[in-house]
């Protein structure tokens, strides 16, 4: 979820990076964007006792959607870790969107702004990327804390701890209703940010072609975000106003992508690149063809959920479909993603080592400061 700035682009080719670029780990780099995330992250905290406030009065008012699923929280006070789990949910979900956005501004076309220049958005966008990270293990330790309180009513701690554990942390160790699905979503996707966001510290190690194409891949973490909390946020679990809002809210994501597809900052990016940069690229032409066109089918799709009002929601007064798709789909899913993820390793590690890699210099246009994908 972070980038390269024009001070931290390696010199050497990225394709096949000399001695001095074979660092490890970039803990100064991370502990200064630690450092400068201190206000964003302190941000965060605030908005989420927010929440809080919100969904407990909420609960006190009698408005609040969850006590229509589950009559056993209405006493807050009790069940405060559950609420709080929620309101870190809500709050992760806005700064994986803000991080998003930032992202793809900074690596589709520039703004024009001369307040919003290129490395401002590179900075925000590493930084609310490591308050993403840090709201999303937030969100799932107060869910694993409400599940051992739950536990201990019945059995030991030391079975209440482990059941606890399986439940929140293991991916498809939830074994009831929806959180089958759910719960193994946001694990994914907790469990994919942390190596693809952190990633962006061993770009020198890596080289830099080879940390872009990587990171490209972390917009799935954004979707399975969204996806975990349409199925499973008893806020939006109704169909109704709010449910349409939250798809709504998608429309930019979406268009912001595609334009960022359409419109590369990067050169060698374009789905009509020329020159020596065209051997280069980390994805072939027919996938990158087919990546645009199934993120604009993706804007229809989102403009005929919200014309209709069809938004998945379940109705109030019947019974709510079987949760799908099943475990077996989601894993499925990842395999794919993880093959996907190895054969453009494996593609640029190729074009690095074969008889055919370039010797000299990469072109000034390869250059350019290294972006979200």
């Amino acid at each position: 979820m972070a980038e390269v700035s024009d001070s931290t682009a390696p010199t050497a080719p990225p394709d096949r990076p000399g001695r001095a670029g074979r660092a490890g780990f970039d803990w100064a780099g991370l502990r200064a964007d630690l450092r400068g995330a201190v206000p964003d992250a302190s941000l965060a905290l605030v908005i989420t006792l927010l929440i809080y406030w919100l969904l407990y009065a909420r609960v006190a008012n009698g408005t609040s959607a969850t006590i229509e699923i589950m009559p056993m929280l209405e006493d807050a006070d009790a069940y405060w870790m559950y609420w709080m789990c929620q309101a870190f949910g809500w709050s992760a979900m806005l700064w994986a969107y803000v991080t998003v956005v930032f992202g793809l501004m900074r690596s589709g076309p520039r703004p024009r702004w001369g307040w919003l220049p290129a490395a401002r958005l590179e900075k925000w966008h590493r930084t609310t990327s490591l308050t993403t990270i840090a709201l999303m293990f937030l969100h799932a330790f107060f869910f694993f804390t409400e599940q051992l309180r739950t536990n201990q009513e019945n059995w030991s701690f030391g079975r209440s701890l482990w059941t606890a554990f399986v439940d929140v942390f293991v991916p498809g160790g939830y074994a009831t209703g929806t959180g089958r699905v759910a719960i193994l979503i946001g694990l994914l996707a907790l469990y994919l940010a942390i190596p693809l966001g952190l990633a962006f510290y061993l770009r020198s190690r890596t080289g830099a072609r080879l940390w872009l194409a990587l990171h490209r891949f972390v917009i799935v973490v954004y979707i399975l975000s969204a996806w975990h909390t349409l199925l499973y946020s008893t806020q939006g679990w109704f169909d109704g106003p709010f449910r349409t809002f939250l798809w709504a809210t998608q429309l930019p994501i979406a268009g912001l992508l595609l334009w960022r597809l359409l419109a590369p900052a990067r050169p060698g990016e374009r789905l009509r690149a020329r020159g020596a940069g065209r051997r280069d690229v980390a994805v072939p032409f027919a996938a990158r063809l087919a990546a645009r066109l199934l993120v604009g089918a993706t804007l229809v799709g989102l403009v005929l959920v919200i014309v209709t009002g069809v938004d998945g929601g379940r109705p109030r007064d019947g019974a709510s479909a079987a949760p799908w798709p099943a475990q077996w789909v989601i894993w499925l899913g990842l395999a794919l993603f993880t093959l996907a993820v190895v054969a453009v390793v494996l593609r640029l590690r190729h074009r690095a080592g074969g008889p055919g890699a370039r010797r000299e210099r990469e072109p000034a246009e390869e250059r350019a400061p290294a972006r979200e994908g």
